[in-house]
């Protein structure tokens, strides 16, 4: 295990040594260091990365790429532990586990659809489909998967235990479908596209039940939804993420709220935490951004990357967010720790809001807020309000 010098505000920072490496982010101030935020470097795919995901407990990452393979890591030696190779023919666009059946689906530009044994690397089944797959997604109970192809800008629902096609929905959108999504409860498959629409397709129905027209002015590229399937969260390319509240249909009135001001080139992909405190999105502009969902404000901005973020993931505990990049890497930061950080605080500066620098009443850590929030009400950091969420309520 080696450290290196690593500016996490720095664009221009190199991917890291040849080997996969723990590495600790300092500031230099004169004869005093400050320790940033630790972070992981996974090397080893030959291609710009596609996803990448937490599993089995956050011990593992699950990764794919444009070098037609899908990797598990071990998250703490950053080595592999099994490579997935030899079954498609070009580019591996995303990747899905089935914790239950130990076993990850893969698609892929070939058109085909893959699963993969995770104890051998072998294939279980494979199936073939008309366009280009872009997306695909397991449900809860691991019974279905959802892919999406570009012909007939299609949606494909299938067995997950033999890849047997049960839906085929066709113009299910009006361009290229670049994300598919079920929720928590199994019972729609959201998907996003470049038409600039959401839709949700009810399992039970088997029909389309909601259609939104995002108001996005640029590609639709990512959405994922919060634990209980309540919010959907869309990443685009106008650089914005935006929140709909889908179960209750309050985006009829109100529309969707817009998180913006964070990214500087186009939003790729975004992910909540696993109690939907935080949302983690990634951009082109080559950064991952973490953005607190009680005050809907970015908290931190991790740069690092020498190319284009592609997909984000945070850790169930909260402690890692990781980052896949075309420049063929996954970044694990350990945001644990972050709001200690003073050069990161005086980093998070909005030009629209501003921030100052309180102290958290609970554990004297410093933390900033915005100028136009009542800091009489918000007196903890965002960590310590996770602790106890009762205590904190949004500022209307």
């Amino acid at each position: 295990m080696s450290s290196k010098i690593i500016d996490p505000l720095s664009l221009d920072e190199s991917a890291g040594d040849s080997e996969n490496t723990l590495s600790v982010s300092v500031w230099e101030h004169g004869a005093r260091s400050q320790p940033q935020i630790p972070l992981k470097v996974l090397k080893g795919h030959a291609g710009g990365l596609t996803s990448c995901h937490f599993c089995f407990n956050d011990t593992k990452m699950l990764t794919s790429s444009q070098d037609k393979t899908a990797i598990i890591w071990d998250a703490d030696s950053c080595s592999k532990q099994r490579v997935f190779e030899g079954g498609h023919q070009s580019t591996i666009s995303e990747c899905a586990l089935v914790p239950g059946k130990n076993s990850i689906i893969t698609v892929s530009w070939d058109k085909s659809m893959i699963c993969w044994d995770v104890e051998t690397g072998q294939r279980l089944w494979q199936s073939s489909h008309a366009g280009l797959l872009t997306s695909c997604s397991v449900s809860a109970d691991e019974k279905l998967v959802v892919c999406a192809a570009d012909t007939e800008n299609a949606l494909y629902i299938s067995d997950a235990n033999t890849g047997q096609k049960i839906h085929h929905i066709t113009d299910h959108h009006r361009s290229i479908v670049t994300r598919c999504r079920f929720d928590s409860q199994g019972q729609h498959v959201a998907s996003v596209s470049a038409d600039r629409t959401v839709r949700l397709w009810d399992l039970l129905a088997q029909k389309t039940t909601i259609s939104i027209n995002s108001n996005h002015s640029n590609v639709v590229s990512n959405c994922c939804f919060t634990s209980g399937g309540r919010l959907l969260c869309t990443a685009s390319w106008d650089k914005t993420l935006r929140l709909w509240d889908v179960q209750t249909g309050g985006f009829r009135s109100g529309g969707g709220l817009t998180l913006s001001k964070g990214h500087a080139g186009c939003v790729s992909s975004c992910c909540f935490s696993s109690d939907d405190r935080l949302l983690v999105s990634g951009s082109y502009d080559r950064t991952a951004i973490l953005w607190d969902m009680n005050t809907h404000c970015h908290t931190l901005t991790l740069k690092g990357h020498g190319d284009w973020v592609t997909d984000v993931s945070i850790s169930t505990d909260r402690k890692w967010v990781a980052s896949a990049s075309k420049d063929c890497t996954v970044r694990l930061w350990n945001i644990e720790c972050s709001e200690e950080i003073p050069e990161i605080i005086e980093k998070r500066r909005d030009q629209g809001m501003g921030f100052h620098v309180i102290k958290c009443e609970e554990c004297g850590k410093p933390f900033s807020v915005s100028r136009l929030e009542t800091t009489d009400l918000l007196t903890k950091c965002v960590f310590c309000r996770l602790k106890s969420p009762n205590s904190y309520r949004p500022i209307c």
